[in-house]
């Protein structure tokens, strides 16, 4: 499981936007976190999480500071989450995770990427239901059974655990997000999690080859130009 993920996060890399992008999405997130359920992150756990993600990813303090402020100024955008989804280049299924304030012109911006690379837009549930919705947490470690178990003591309703190349992989529902980050930390205190998100990851990997790879590339870097959305996940795998 963790070494599929990896893969996948890569091959997502090669096409990601400038640091700059990565900023703004991240700003975008946190100004979200913020206005929905405060600016102080001891007492809103889904902001502290965010800024913990966006700390390890590089993103400055002020780029951070400046959200949180923006959050309490009593003025901004009112972004709200959506979903979109289709089959991508090369027979690729795909989601793509935004924040928008205008549903009309992000789902145009979307479906205008997917024409002009000759694929359309899904309708709603087309390709979700191949993906599972999972918080993920991934660390380094060699004893899935102490892991397991401090979750278990927890009662937290473990989806998968796995243990890979020196890495332990943990997936649990969505909602259990922050009892499985508790759990984990009370277990280790010392623990550096590589990774902990939520995300979708898919129930079956479909093989990019040939041509398809290339077109496929294209359609991701046009996505990720888009400065409405936030995340693409996919189940396309690459040859090295």
């Amino acid at each position: 499981m963790g070494r599929a993920y990896q893969n996948r996060k890569l091959s997502m890399a090669k096409t990601a936007s400038a640091k700059t992008k990565v900023y703004s999405r991240y700003g975008r997130e946190i100004y979200v976190c913020a206005k929905a359920g405060g600016a102080d992150p001891t007492a809103n756990l889904s902001l502290r999480g965010m800024i913990e993600r966006a700390k390890k990813d590089q993103v400055p303090s002020h780029v951070i500071d400046k959200a949180l402020a923006k959050a309490t100024s009593g003025v901004g955008e009112n972004y709200v989450p959506a979903l979109y989804e289709g089959m991508g280049p090369g027979g690729v299924m795909v989601l793509i995770g935004c924040l928008t304030d205008n549903g009309n012109r992000t789902f145009g911006d979307i479906r205008g990427v997917f024409t002009k690379n000759k694929v359309k837009v899904g309708s709603q549930g087309s390709v979700l239901h191949m993906f599972d919705h999972r918080a993920m947490f991934v660390f380094a470690g060699d004893d899935e059974d102490a892991a397991l178990e401090a979750l278990m003591e927890a009662d937290v309703d473990v989806s998968d655990i796995d243990c890979e190349d020196g890495m332990v992989t943990v997936l649990t529902p969505p909602n259990e997000y922050f009892k499985t980050q508790t759990a984990l930390t009370d277990m280790n205190a010392d623990i550096d999690f590589e990774v902990q998100e939520i995300t979708y990851l898919p129930q079956m990997d479909h093989p990019v080859t040939g041509d398809a790879v290339a077109m496929f590339e294209r359609f991701l870097d046009m996505l990720n130009e888009l400065e409405d959305v936030q995340e693409i996940y996919h189940n396309g795998t690459f040859e090295d």
